[in-house]
Formats: C-alpha cells, structure tokens, sequence
C-alpha cells in the first residue's frame, strides 16, 4: 500500500470522464461565490469510486488523510467512502480513530455529497451510544457544511428509532439562510415520518407556518396530497 496515495489518483483519472467533470463544476455549484466554490472535479462516476475503494482496502489512516486533503473532489470522495468502509469493518480502536479523522478535517467535507455519504456512518454510528454534543456545536456552526453535518449525522440515529436529536437540531436550523440545510432539515423530518408519522406531525404542527418552504416541501413530501396541500395552504 505504501505508493497507493500516488497509485489512487493515478487510477482515478483512469476512469474519469472529461465532461462529466464539466458538469460536476456546475451541479456541484463551484463558481464565485457559490458554496462549493474553488472545488475542483475530474469527472469519476461514484459507484466506480465505491469499486475503487473496494480494492484499497487496508489503506493506513495517513495515507488516507492524504487523500481527504486533495484538492480534488473525487479523492476527498474516495477518503471518506474508505473510511465509512474502514470503520464499518473496524474494531472500536479503528473506529475512534477514523471519527477522530473526520471530526478534525471538517474544513475537507465541503460539499453536500462529501456529507451524505459519510457523516451518518462515521459521526452518526460513533456517537450513538456517546455524547452528541458535538453535533450541537455543528448546527450552531458558521460553516455551511458543518451545520450539515449536524443534523445529517442524525439519520444514523433515525435508523435506530431514536429521533430526539434530530428534532432539537432541525428546531436550531429553522431559521437557516442557506437552501441545502432547509433540503437537510426536510430530509430528515421526512425521514422520521417514514418511521414515526405522530413524531414528524408534532413537530410539523408546532413549526410549518414558520419553516422555508423548501423545508416544509421535503418534509411532506412523502404525505397523501390532500394532506399535503393543507399543509402548503397553512390550513393545519
């Protein structure tokens, strides 16, 4: 493993495909001023990523900091993608290590996808069963991605039935200016509807009128529509 830090990128940009990046520098929203601003692509397919991490497997912590240091999308991708598959098969040593990765190397995760694809399985899975005031301190962040974090961590806990935190952390993040944490914040109300409809519908209830409609649209999106459309009308 020791020439796999030159070795991956190497093999990515085997199989990257030019104008898929061209359009990753749009959808990823990376122009001035936009909030993946400066990101760089080289236009890598994810599941081609998954298959590349697949094969990397056993990829020291260092070499794999290395990567989520890149200044290229699909290498920091290709860190986290290792470390939720390194932490999924590791013993709890492994596994404080990798979170303690991800938690120091927040200013990395710069974009929703980075996110979604790594903070339930390694935030969200190791706070579980410990303190999550960290993730408090995320969605009082400045940091548009790591009020993300927050409360996308949570999906983990919503998995295993337990929604308090999500609920605090969406009430922290109503009044959020940015549209990916209103998209975040529906997501994972909806989320928790899927599981517990009364839960979702108490907190609905309590703040639809107030919520960016964004929010509100992701939350109700999975309702039976003449629900739905009394919750649009504000007629709850």
């Amino acid at each position: 493993m020791g020439n796999a830090v030159h070795e991956i990128p190497r093999r990515l940009r085997e199989i990257a495909e030019p104008d898929r990046a061209a359009k990753h520098q749009r959808f990823f929203k990376t122009g001035k001023g936009e909030y993946g601003e400066g990101d760089k692509f080289i236009g890598v397919r994810v599941p081609l990523i998954r298959k590349l991490v697949r094969e990397f497997r056993g990829l020291s912590p260092q070499e794999t900091k290395t990567l989520l240091f890149s200044s290229w999308h699909e290498e920091r991708l290709f860190a986290l993608l290792l470390m939720c598959d390194s932490f999924d098969r590791g013993d709890d040593e492994r596994k404080e290590e990798i979170y303690n990765l991800f938690m120091n190397s927040t200013s990395q995760i710069n974009n929703w996808d980075l996110v979604d694809s790594s903070a339930p399985y390694i935030a969200g899975a190791w706070l579980f069963e410990r303190d999550r005031t960290s993730l408090y301190k995320f969605a009082g962040s400045e940091k548009l991605c790591e009020r993300r974090i927050g409360i996308i961590s949570t999906q983990y806990f919503i998995r295993k039935n337990d929604y308090a935190d999500t609920m605090r952390i969406a009430e922290i993040l109503l009044e959020d200016r940015e549209d990916l944490i209103h998209k975040a914040v529906g997501w994972m109300l909806r989320e928790v509807g899927n599981r517990n409809m009364k839960t979702e519908e108490i907190f609905l209830k309590k703040y639809y009128s107030k919520m960016p409609r964004t929010m509100l649209r992701y939350a109700i999106e999975k309702f039976p529509e003449e629900k739905r459309q009394r919750y649009l009308k504000g007629l709850i």
